[in-house]
């Protein structure tokens, strides 16, 4: 560790955790914090070979841990979340320094993994199959979920933590290992949940060591997980280039994916809206995280009726919005990751420009926020069309501003993208807000009305269509993913009919009845 307030901050909450700073120093991998862009770690990555080893011990664990009865593996769950629930100042305190959102943010982010914890405890008594009737007499015809195995998580910057946890909270209650890759911006967030997640497996007798294993790395590490078969499942969040190669590699080896990549995410203001709730919800959903979440509301689809009053207000919040150091109270929008978040920012707003476009907004702020951080102001774009840049994420906070005059005009907007992840429409009549929910309506896995596209609770299953990736994490039945099912059909009686009416007749003459006829 370097010298210096931010640096010393860092040790000693990474010792709350029981993680020595000597014990992860002198690595290869400089960590360096977005509040500051002052290097407040070195951490040691793990090679390739090292991470097949590794792999080797989380697939002995699988075979342990699958044999636990799933309320028990549920327990194991509860007492995580225990942890989390102790330490989520800190942890949280952690995410803010590492990763730049604001404290309440990243606050928020533990407490999702809290509250994905407790879902996975009541699941780890639900993981219901079902029973069919079967066509043949005296048999009976049911499914069940097994343990699938080793599922490999790749997580990204943006939600160090909480990602995993939904990846890793169902997988304990299925029955699963877990090898976690994360980001290599925010490997000590990552070093904080591994702590914690070893103090429970300690002092549970059931848990094998290897349950969870963390791989500090880059590309090649996240390509030994990917590429080794003794990982069945692999969730990967990050960009759509990543998702492409990591899909493919999945296929050709028939492992499975699940996949969270971009968003470009649309929200429709329609003329019966309460703009003044649609307000707050678009300014969080635009500037919330500086516009670094996979949620984040990249365009805004305005009636014509109420384009004027709207936008003239969105300027005047674009205008005041608190933009400083994210550990201060008054701050709602702090930093980008790196220079090269504002780079591609910057380029993104001069293709707008080329292409019609009016920025309100977007550059650089120097005033009353840290030195060494990347700190901008959010851009509000009006467009004459959906076009260059519109059509892409930028992982930045650039909200691009359409016009629109039919609802049939407005979901072909919103759709008329590469990207499938999250949309929300503002309207107070029934009849479009059904609509848009419709299968006539978003083409997105999330579709919210009079809310904006950000903030997903881990109730319902979280992920999109198209280029998103199709992969689903968090609640609903997104669980199945990490097992496999087996249909199981039992003859419990003394005959051996054959589906489908086939016949299959052959000779016994040893036999001295006709019970093992296929036929009777």
């Amino acid at each position: 560790m370097t010298s210096g307030s931010l640096p010393n901050d860092v040790a000693g909450l990474l010792a709350t955790f029981g993680v020595s700073a000597a014990d992860h120093s002198g690595g290869q991998r400089v960590v360096r914090s977005p509040l500051t862009g002052e290097t407040i770690a070195q951490v040691r990555e793990v090679a390739p070979s090292d991470a097949t080893t590794a792999i080797g011990r989380a697939h002995d664990a699988f075979l342990a841990w699958r044999q636990v009865p799933a309320p028990r593996r549920g327990e194991f769950v509860r007492l995580l979340g225990e942890e989390l629930r102790a330490n989520k100042e800190a942890l949280g305190r952690l995410v803010t320094i590492e990763a730049g959102k604001i404290l309440s943010e990243g606050l928020g982010e533990v407490q999702e993994m809290i509250d994905i914890c407790d879902f996975a405890v009541g699941l780890s008594r639900q993981l219901y199959g079902l029973t069919m009737g079967s066509e043949r007499a005296d048999h009976r015809l049911m499914e069940q979920w097994h343990p699938v195995g080793v599922v490999g998580v790749i997580s990204a910057f943006n939600f160090p933590v909480a990602v995993w946890s939904w990846n890793a909270a169902l997988a304990f209650v299925c029955g699963d290992s877990v090898v976690w890759k994360p980001s290599e911006k925010t490997p000590l967030a990552a070093l904080a949940v591994q702590a914690l997640t070893e103090r429970v497996i300690a002092r549970f007798p059931e848990a094998p060591e290897g349950l969870s294993v963390l791989l500090l790395g880059g590309r090649e590490v996240g390509e030994a997980l990917v590429d080794d078969t003794r990982v069945p499942v692999v969730s990967a969040t990050g960009s759509t280039a990543m998702g492409r190669i990591v899909g493919q590699r999945l296929a050709a080896r028939f492992g499975r994916a699940i996949l969270e990549l971009g968003g470009n995410n649309a929200s429709i203001v329609a003329p019966s809206a309460d703009l003044d709730l649609a307000l707050r919800a678009i300014a969080f959903g635009a500037m919330g995280t500086a516009g670094q979440r996979c949620t984040t509301l990249r365009r805004l689809i305005v009636h014509e009726s109420v384009y004027d009053r709207l936008v003239s207000r969105l300027k005047r919040v674009y205008a005041a919005v608190s933009i400083g150091n994210p550990l201060d109270g008054d701050a709602l929008v702090g930093p980008l990751i790196d220079e090269a978040a504002f780079t591609a920012m910057d380029e993104a707003l001069s293709q707008a420009r080329a292409a019609g476009g009016t920025v309100h907004g977007g550059e650089r702020q120097t005033a009353g926020v840290p030195a060494g951080g990347v700190y901008v102001r959010p851009a509000l774009v009006e467009m004459p069309a959906q076009v260059g840049p519109v059509v892409h994420e930028t992982f930045a906070p650039i909200l691009y501003v359409l016009k629109y005059s039919t609802l049939d005009e407005a979901i072909a907007l919103q759709n008329g993208v590469p990207q499938g992840l999250s949309s929300s429409i503002f309207s107070t009549d029934m009849r479009e807000t059904d609509r848009f929910t419709s299968a006539r309506g978003s083409d997105c896995g999330i579709a919210n009305v009079n809310m904006g596209s950000s903030g997903a609770e881990i109730g319902g299953a979280f992920g999109g269509e198209k280029e998103t990736g199709g992969g689903r994490e968090s609640g609903s039945d997104a669980w199945k993913a990490y097992m496999r099912r087996q249909t199981n059909a039992i003859n419990y009686g003394h005959a051996m009919p054959l589906a489908q009416g086939v016949r299959f007749d052959i000779a016994d003459e040893d036999n001295g009845d006709d019970r093992g006829s296929a036929d009777a």
